[in-house]
């Protein structure tokens, strides 16, 4: 894995090496293996020759991404150059490699794999997020705090209530992502999407050797799968943009609400404490509707697209990694953020009203938490 100068910054990481050249090189060739077990499976092949096509594709995933990725210029994909040189890996079994799958249904497929590695963790950082915020809204049900409409004062709230808020967008957030990483299919259709030469079984064995789910059909075209891949993360990244640009504007200076256990400095001015755990996740969570906003853009015409599918590739790196990180981000903000109930309630003066529902509603937020 190779990480970038801002990779650590905006906590992408851990979701790069779920994402990386390498990654990609690696759930490449765990689908053309899958493909020859599954198509063994069918009695299309014989179960030898899918273990030595096995074999083979687990060495090639140790090769050179970089060079894969400069042979796939002249055809415009890598799934070319990567079959061809499996096909010469393989000798004999030349014939059983890639059998009946054209370029889209490797590439769609591996992008399933990769995404459905990536969201693990990212499911795992909202669910730890929501779980702080819940903390949170526990501790501080009754804690009485300025509400706050056009940034300007408005009537009292607590901060148990906010918090709730919070927590309640990143539950639905973490639940629509699971529901949508569970629901990730396998593709498989052929060169026209009619799945010529192989019986249709194949297509069940394929998502049972992959741990995909088996899709109702042929999606070349049908981009709604990466449609609601997108939208679940662009729901997660709005989500997590209104926890840290509430933290961060509590953490102002003339505020003082809230601070994070760890601030970030400044490399001229010692006063400074920054939140630069909200600072970057909410920076993470602004790339994301642009990246959203690219996947569902693509019109498929026919049976194989000219470019919006091609376009698709690094946007949908792109969105995870950005909403990855900032997930990421978010939880280290969260994690033993410190409330300043005096500020609060200096800040409060003066607005010390009543809090109508607040805690009421904090309550039903916890109790409807799953335990």
């Amino acid at each position: 894995m190779s990480v970038s100068l801002f990779d650590p910054i905006f906590g992408a990481t851990a979701v790069v090496a779920a994402t990386d050249d390498r990654a990609w090189l690696g759930a490449l060739c765990e689908v053309e293996a899958a493909l020859a077990r599954a198509c063994a499976r069918a009695g299309v092949i014989e179960q030898a020759t899918a273990a030595r096509i096995t074999t083979a594709a687990g060495e090639l995933g140790r090769s050179d991404p970089a060079e894969l990725g400069r042979r796939a210029a002249a055809d415009g994909n890598p799934v070319i150059p990567l079959v061809a040189a499996l096909r010469a890996a393989v000798g004999e079994d030349a014939a059983a490699v890639h059998l009946g799958a054209t370029s889209q249904d490797v590439l769609d497929t591996a992008s399933m794999l990769i995404a459905h590695r990536a969201l693990a963790g990212i499911v795992a950082d909202l669910s730890a997020c929501g779980a702080s915020s819940a903390r949170l809204a526990r501790e501080h049900r009754d804690t009485h705090m300025a509400g706050r409409t056009l940034l300007q004062q408005a009537v009292p709230t607590t901060f148990g209530a906010l918090a709730a808020v919070w927590g309640a967008a990143l539950d639905r957030a973490g639940a629509g992502l699971a529901a949508t990483r569970d629901d990730l299919p396998v593709q498989l259709g052929g060169a026209a999407g009619t799945l010529a030469g192989l019986p249709l079984d194949v297509v069940a064995g394929l998502a049972a050797e992959l741990g995909l789910s088996e899709p109702g059909g042929v999606w070349h075209t049908d981009r709604t799968v990466v449609a609601a891949l997108a939208g679940a993360l662009g729901v997660a990244a709005v989500a997590i943009g209104k926890v840290a640009t509430d933290v961060v504007l509590l953490a102002q200076t003339e505020v003082g609400e809230v601070r994070e256990d760890a601030p970030g400095g400044s490399s001229i001015m010692a006063h400074k404490q920054n939140p630069i755990a909200a600072v970057t996740a909410r920076a993470g969570a602004a790339r994301a509707p642009a990246l959203v906003a690219t996947l569902l853009s693509g019109q498929h015409e026919l049976q194989r697209a000219a470019g919006a599918w091609h376009a698709e590739w690094p946007a949908l790196v792109a969105l995870l990694r950005a909403v990855g990180g900032a997930a990421s981000r978010l939880d280290t903000c969260l994690t033993g953020l410190h409330v300043d109930t005096d500020a609060m309630a200096r800040n409060a003066a003066g607005h010390d009203g009543d809090t109508g529902h607040a805690g009421e509603f904090v309550d039903r937020y916890l109790d409807g938490r799953s335990p």
